[in-house]
């Protein structure tokens, strides 16, 4: 990306189910949710929308080789998306003790988001 035009922050978290797919997209969903790009394409170099550039980035802190990257690429409705992810975020108890569930904890994973668009 030769230039950034903005970044949208958001927070993401799987109370009960140890999914970080699913903390991901609610992070990107926190990070452009209430955005509006009404002066993008006059923005961008050739003004067209298909051609920016967003990188996704993810701090997931547990599950990383779990995550469904196209999954967290189709919140973006334009651009060429890329994901990149590193340890952060946080795992911390969601309260519940499952002592009969053998393949499940009680951990809720919480991810953070950076959306950067540019060109």
């Amino acid at each position: 990306m030769q230039q950034i035009l903005f970044i949208q922050t958001g927070t993401g978290i799987d109370v009960h189910g140890q999914d970080v797919t699913k903390a991901a997209t609610r992070a990107v969903k926190d990070a452009i949710h209430y955005n509006s790009m009404p002066g993008i394409e006059r923005s961008l170099p050739d003004q067209r929308l298909e051609n920016m550039k967003v990188n996704v980035k993810l701090a997931v802190p547990l599950d990383q080789d779990q995550l469904k990257k196209e999954k967290v690429k189709d919140m973006i409705p334009y651009g060429e998306v890329t994901v990149e992810v590193v340890t952060g975020g946080m795992a911390t108890s969601s309260g519940i003790f499952l002592e009969d569930k053998a393949d499940k904890n009680d951990l809720m994973y919480i991810v953070n988001a950076a959306v950067e668009v540019g060109y």
